[in-house]
């Protein structure tokens, strides 16, 4: 059974209602490729001609549920601008559409029913206000729990370039364990290790992408999970890796790079959302 939102698009400018649909979107495809985890993680997007402003995932949806208007906007310091009313209950259902729980609800909630106002999380919020703060040329922000990127950010040697799509990260950044991002103190080394890049392996953690659209994001998150999946199978075999000469290597990547090629989801990202379009369209509502 689906929550039943209102439409926020009277509520946005036209600008908005594209970035809110793209998101959605990319909500939907993290969860088909096999990427999300669940309800955790996030993705955003900046708000076009409101600086400072982006779309978040309202906390306690799953990726496969989030629409257009399930996004909740916030601005750079935590305040949440506009959010869709849920008026929901237990699951996200209607009070009508819920369930009884009995009076031995150990939760004590009246008349079996618990009202549920889904907000933000805290972690995420921290990680995506930070860049989005200190890259205004960066649309979307992905971060990742996804297996492969999961079990690669655990390993000492890293993302390793034995593939030619690995070498695409052949500089890809590192972010050392600091425990659950909750401080604010981290978002100075978080972002150091960012740097200009568009890729960042978070130790014993997972992934982290940024992208000028968010077909570009999405773009970079596939390949690099896709990247680590190769990494992880051809290490699996116990077999010596092939290694690539470096000059090879930096040629590669460059390649690889703005200037040398079209933007990434330039072409893709049409060709994505008519997937969706196929298997759900109500990603756009």
């Amino acid at each position: 059974m689906a929550i039943k939102i209102a439409s926020m698009k009277p509520h946005c400018s036209a600008p908005e209602w594209q970035a809110r649909v793209d998101l959605a979107a990319c909500y939907r495809l993290v969860d088909l490729y096999g990427m999300s985890d669940m309800m955790a993680n996030h993705i955003s997007s900046h708000v076009p001609g409101e600086p400072g402003a982006f779309l978040i995932n309202a906390y306690g949806l799953m990726y496969e549920e989030i629409t257009a208007s399930s996004l909740i906007k916030v601005n750079l310091a935590g305040d949440i601008l506009a959010k869709p009313d849920f008026g929901a209950s237990a699951q996200g259902r209607s009070q009508a559409d819920a369930p009884p729980r009995g009076a031995d609800d150990p939760q004590g909630r009246p008349g079996g029913q618990q009202v549920i106002d889904y907000g933000i999380n805290r972690a995420g919020y921290v990680i995506h206000s930070a860049i989005h703060a200190a890259r205004p040329e960066v649309a979307c922000v992905i971060h990742t729990h996804a297996f492969a990127s999961m079990a690669v950010s655990a390993l000492q040697c890293g993302l390793l370039p034995i593939t030619q799509t690995a070498m695409r990260f052949l500089k890809i950044g590192y972010h050392d364990y600091q425990g659950v991002v909750l401080d604010e103190a981290e978002k100075a080394s978080l972002l150091a290790d960012l740097g200009e890049r568009e890729a960042l392996i978070l130790r014993n953690h997972g992934a982290l992408v940024v992208g000028r659209t968010v077909g570009e994001a999405f773009n970079w998150a596939h390949r690099l999970e896709l990247a680590c999946r190769t990494q992880l199978a051809a290490m699996a075999t116990q077999s010596a890796l092939v290694p690539v000469p470096p000059d090879v290597l930096e040629a590669t990547w460059n390649n690889y790079q703005r200037g040398t090629r079209r933007p990434y989801g330039l072409m893709e990202w049409p060709a994505l959302l008519r997937k969706l379009d196929r298997l759900d369209p109500a990603y756009a509502t």
